[in-house]
């Protein structure tokens, strides 16, 4: 009888060609079975557990040399970010990074704070892009001037002008969503829900957000403003001196000269289309900052000064002029 030998560390075992092919046999009845009593949802899991094993299966050097591949460096999927987890009741954290920029919650706070000394309410010769129409009539013109100029590919001068406080003051990012906004078509979008009532720590918090985005280009991260230019916020004497009046230039704006700690300035800051809550906010911070009184500043205080006319020192507040005899 034909043997067949098969040799291990140990003992020489001879087997038997016949029982070599009832094993041989089994298997193949066996493997046909399984296949037959497989299910479309069998298929489907152990599609989706090979795929799984694939992915998750980090090579190590020694698995690498054993099937001739060149060994890779060892990467963390997870850290990596391809494998993301879905906070409960949240969004998954690649889809809020990947929404559709919008004006009111997106594009809005990068024009007040980087480009609406020139383009604001009060101005006569260029457009007011703190409104939604005016500024998406002029999307393209916007785009082109932010993105395409300050990458070279268009004539005109970039904005917000070259060694401006706002232009050093915008960042790369801004720039991308004011490019991606008007590619995606301008959305208007709705504005940010209003929050509750919260402690005054909180408010600060909203309200130091708030500064950084729109007021820290002008008047600097430090409060301290620049010199001859814009009047500083750090231990303002001005500011200090009637809260009522700083809320109100925060909701009229101003222009014209104005004294602060013994320095004159002569500049124009223009209104923003802030609500009740950001002013509050905004102030609330200003004033626990700097060195300055730690007072605070309510929605319901801005709220009433915002019904009372403007202070005639704001832009365009004054008395109106005599007309020309020659008009």
């Amino acid at each position: 009888m034909q043997t067949f030998p098969f040799l291990n560390q140990r003992r020489r075992v001879r087997l038997t060609w016949p029982w070599i092919a009832a094993a041989l046999g089994c298997l193949v009845f066996a493997d046909a079975f399984a296949q037959s009593a497989s299910t479309p949802a069998d298929e489907g899991r152990a599609t989706v557990d090979s795929d799984a094993r694939q992915q998750t299966v980090i090579p190590s050097e020694g698995n690498s040399a054993r099937h001739g591949e060149k060994p890779q460096p060892v990467v963390l999927l997870a850290l990596a970010g391809v494998l993301e987890t879905r906070p409960e009741g949240g969004a998954m954290p690649s889809e809020s990074k990947n929404r559709r920029p919008t004006y009111l919650r997106d594009i809005l706070p990068i024009l007040m704070g980087k480009c609406s000394r020139c383009h604001n309410e009060q101005a006569r010769f260029v457009y007011n892009w703190l409104d939604y129409k005016t500024a998406f009539g002029d999307r393209w013109e916007i785009r082109r001037r932010v993105w395409d100029s300050w990458k070279g590919s268009y004539y005109k001068e970039s904005m917000p002008i070259a060694n401006s406080p706002e232009s050093l003051a915008i960042t790369d990012e801004e720039r991308l969503t004011i490019r991606n906004w008007v590619a995606e078509g301008g959305l208007r979008g709705v504005a940010a829900p209003l929050d509750g009532a919260k402690s005054k720590a909180e408010r600060i918090e909203l309200g130091r957000r708030l500064f950084t985005s729109v007021c820290a280009a002008c008047h600097q991260p430090t409060g301290r403003g620049l010199p001859n230019v814009f009047p500083p916020l750090a231990g303002s004497d001005f500011l200090n001196a009637d809260k009522n009046r700083a809320i109100k230039i925060v909701i009229n704006g101003r222009q014209g000269e104005v004294v602060v700690n013994g320095m004159k300035f002569n500049n124009s800051m223009p209104s923003f289309p802030l609500s009740d809550q950001d002013i509050a906010n905004a102030l609330t911070y200003v004033y626990n900052s700097f060195g300055n009184s730690g007072l605070e500043v309510t929605a319901e205080e801005v709220k009433i000064l915002r019904a009372q006319p403007p202070d005639p020192s704001g832009p365009g507040q004054g008395p109106a002029p005599a007309k020309s005899p020659y008009e």
